[in-house]
């Protein structure tokens, strides 16, 4: 087994099944793609540790890999089926999307630095996975036109109410994400259903905001 294959197996072991991740496809999934993949030379020995890691961004719109076990939860919530339609917001070089690919039937997935939706491009096709459709998209804006799906995961936090977002969901279709509106920051479940949009707290938990999903600066006199 090689040094990354045994570290991984680590990550699932020792972080993700410890944090109540029961769902064995998610499992499978974690175990399958290669997390070191997916970033810069320089950061592959702490590919597989509880942080959330630096893979590039255009000045302070840095992005980053979530850690493993937020986003883990947040596709267990989520609920992925087989045959879901599903859009990852803010895939960064493409490990979420990597993971929901083996999850779901068809996954569509936006970023808005265009170098590194090119590098989620060049990461999936590397490993050979092919039900991924990459765009370059603010991520407030999503990707209406490829909509609308059973689930939109947000591949960080969010300071604001994503409303463009909700409005892409299909009726009964659930969006997971880290809301960071109030203190502390939660992941929550939103679900659509007939005319209304319902949103239950799953835990506690930080991710770094996406870029155009900060908060505006409030007015003073």
């Amino acid at each position: 087994m090689s040094e990354f294959s045994t570290a991984r197996q680590k990550m699932v072991d020792g972080q993700v099944r410890p944090s109540d991740v029961t769902d064995l496809r998610i499992l499978d999934a974690m175990l399958a793609v290669p997390r070191e993949d997916f970033v810069p030379a320089a950061q592959r020995p702490i590919a597989y540790l509880d942080l959330d890691i630096e893979v590039g961004g255009v000045g302070t719109a840095k992005r980053y890999l979530i850690k493993p076990v937020v986003l883990a939860k947040m596709l267990q919530a989520a609920s992925i089926a087989e045959t879901d339609r599903v859009l990852v917001v803010g895939c960064a070089t493409g490990y979420s999307a990597a993971i929901v690919s083996r999850l779901a039937g068809e996954v569509f997935a936006t970023e808005s630095d265009a170098a590194l939706a090119g590098a989620a491009k060049t990461n999936l096709s590397q490993i050979g996975i092919a039900n991924v459709t990459i765009g370059t998209a603010e991520a407030a804006a999503g990707d209406a036109a490829h909509g609308p799906y059973d689930v939109i995961v947000l591949d960080g936090a969010t300071e604001i109410e994503p409303e463009g977002l909700f409005a892409q969901l299909k009726p009964a279709g659930r969006l997971v994400g880290v809301f960071a509106t109030t203190q502390p920051p939660r992941a929550n479940l939103v679900t659509r259903s007939a005319g209304d949009f319902g949103s239950r707290v799953l835990f506690d938990a930080f991710a770094p905001i996406l870029p155009g999903m900060q908060r505006l600066p409030a007015f003073t006199f």
